[in-house]
C-alpha cells in the first residue's frame, strides 16, 4: 500500500504537478484541475472560486467591527494582542456550545466549561491521546477525523469536549502548546453569534454541495462510470476498475498517472486512501466552481472514451 500523504505519495506528486501547471479558465485553460483536495470550497475562503463566498462576503461587509478588531467602534486590538488565557475567550466558547447544540437539533446541551480549544482537529486529537494513553497503547482513528462545519480550515479551530473533569483540566493545560489566536477566536465568535446567518449559511452550503455532487454523478454516469452511493461528504468514490490493465495497485498507479498527465485531472488513487481493492479513485467535487467541474467532466468523458477505444 502507498504512503497516503508522504512526500512521494500521489497526493503530493499530484499537488506538485498542479502547482506547476494549474488550471485557469482564462490564463491556462489546458492546465491540471485539482480534484484530489478534500476541502469544501463550496464554503471555504481559503482557495479558488467558492460556492458560498457570497454569503461570507455579505457577512464581512455587514460586520466590519469583527474584521477591524473593534467593538462598537472601539479598538480591541490591544486586549487581543496581549498574552491570552489558555482557557479561551468566554464569548467564543459560549457561542460554540450553542452552535454544537443547534446542529444537533437542540436535543442535547453543551457546557462551555467542558470545552478545550485547540488550533485544529489534529492538535486536539494529539492532545487527547497524550491525556488518555498509557505506554504501549495504540489508537485506531477513522479518516478523515475532522467534521469542518464552515469549511474554513485556515482559521485552525478544533476542540475537545468531555464530561471528565480531570481530562478537561489536563487538556486545558496542554492546550498552551497549540492555542487558537485571540484574533481568530474573536472573529469566529462574531461570525457564529448571528443565529440567522449561521442557519442560512449551513442550509445554503448544504444544498449547493448536494447540487455539485449530483452534477458529478450525472457526468460520470454519462461516461459509463459509476460511484458508490453516498449521502454526505465532499468527494465521490469512483469505480475505474474496468480501465485497469491488470487487477493490481501498480496498474492503478499507471492509470492515475495517465489521468493526471493526459486528462489533466489530479484525482486520488484508492491506494493512497488505504483502499483494499485496486481501481477505486477518490474525486473531490466541492473545491471548484461549477464551470470548472463541467470542464473536468468533459475531460473525463474524453479520456474514458479514448481508453475504451484503445482497449
Amino acid at each position: 500500500m502507498l504512503d497516503g500523504y508522504g512526500e512521494e505519495s500521489p497526493y503530493f506528486q499530484g499537488w506538485k504537478e498542479y502547482e506547476k501547471n494549474g488550471y485557469d479558465d482564462v490564463k491556462n485553460p489546458t492546465g491540471i484541475i485539482q480534484m484530489g483536495l478534500a476541502e469544501n470550497q463550496a464554503s471555504n475562503i481559503y482557495l479558488f472560486i467558492i460556492l458560498s463566498l457570497d454569503l461570507l462576503k455579505t457577512w464581512i461587509e455587514n460586520n466590519q467591527d469583527a474584521i477591524g478588531l473593534t467593538n462598537n467602534g472601539e479598538s480591541v486590538f490591544r486586549d487581543l494582542a496581549l498574552f491570552q488565557d489558555y482557557h479561551g475567550l468566554p464569548a467564543f466558547k459560549n457561542v460554540l456550545a450553542e452552535f454544537m447544540a443547534e446542529i444537533r437539533g437542540n436535543k442535547v446541551s453543551f457546557d462551555p466549561r467542558k470545552l478545550v480549544l485547540m488550533a485544529g482537529a489534529t492538535a486536539a486529537s494529539e492532545t487527547l491521546m497524550f491525556c488518555i494513553a498509557e505506554h504501549g497503547d495504540a489508537f485506531l482513528l477513522p479518516t478523515p477525523y475532522y467534521p469542518g462545519d464552515f469549511g474554513i480550515p485556515g482559521f485552525r479551530v478544533g476542540m475537545i469536549y468531555s464530561n471528565n473533569e480531570r481530562l478537561v483540566s489536563t487538556a486545558t493545560k496542554m492546550s498552551s502548546y497549540g492555542l487558537i489566536s485571540s484574533q481568530t477566536q474573536y472573529l469566529q465568535s462574531k461570525l457564529l453569534s448571528g443565529k440567522e446567518f449561521r442557519e442560512k449559511y449551513l442550509e445554503d452550503n448544504r444544498n449547493r454541495v448536494k447540487e455539485r455532487r449530483e452534477m458529478m454523478v450525472v457526468g460520470l454516469g454519462e461516461a459509463g462510470i459509476s460511484c458508490l452511493k453516498g449521502n454526505a461528504g465532499l468527494f465521490c468514490w469512483v469505480d475505474l476498475r474496468n480501465l485497469l490493465s491488470s487487477n493490481t495497485f501498480t496498474a492503478e498507479m499507471e492509470l492515475w498517472k495517465k489521468i493526471l498527465h493526459e486528462a489533466g485531472l489530479n484525482i486520488s488513487p484508492g491506494a493512497s486512501c488505504h483502499c483494499s481493492e485496486p481501481g477505486w479513485f477518490r474525486i473531490c467535487f466541492a473545491n471548484m466552481s461549477q464551470e470548472t467541474l463541467k470542464v473536468s467532466m468533459e475531460r473525463m468523458k474524453a479520456f474514458i472514451s479514448k481508453q475504451y477505444y484503445c482497449m
